[in-house]
């Protein structure tokens, strides 16, 4: 917990990155499955919803990123990707649009990216910078 509260941008950079992994393992997994079963249940119940998984701790990794930076155009830029990724991800898992597969990897790239933008420029220098910021 005490990344997440102090380097929230690495958090969300490790979290984004273990997402994308997860989003480009999944359709490898299925097929070797596939093949190697011969059952046409494809993916555990666990891996359907690591989804939700990365969801939530990217949530809390924009929430004290948006905290602890020092740019004001970062905050609303990294709620909107967020809110990006989350209807994707939700969309795929209900259906409701027709949507490529690759707007999930864009959407999470574009955090990831927007993560290692704030970590590199973007830090507060001291504690009146991020104060200030949101007032």
């Amino acid at each position: 917990m005490k990344i997440t509260l102090h380097k929230p941008d690495t958090f969300g950079v490790i979290a984004g990155t273990l997402c994308m992994i997860h989003c480009l393992a999944t359709p490898v997994l299925f097929i070797t499955q596939a093949y190697s079963v011969g059952n046409h249940e494809l993916a555990p119940d666990w891996w359907k919803n690591l989804d939700y998984v990365f969801l939530f701790i990217s949530f809390f990794a924009v929430y004290r990123s948006t905290q602890t930076s020092s740019k004001k155009f970062m905050k609303p830029s990294l709620w909107i990707s967020w809110v990006l990724l989350f209807g994707v991800l939700i969309n795929e898992k209900i259906e409701l649009f027709k949507i490529a597969e690759v707007f999930t990897y864009v959407a999470a790239l574009i955090l990831v990216g927007l993560h290692l933008y704030n970590l590199k420029y973007c830090q507060c220098k001291s504690e009146e910078c991020c104060v200030n910021n949101y007032k």
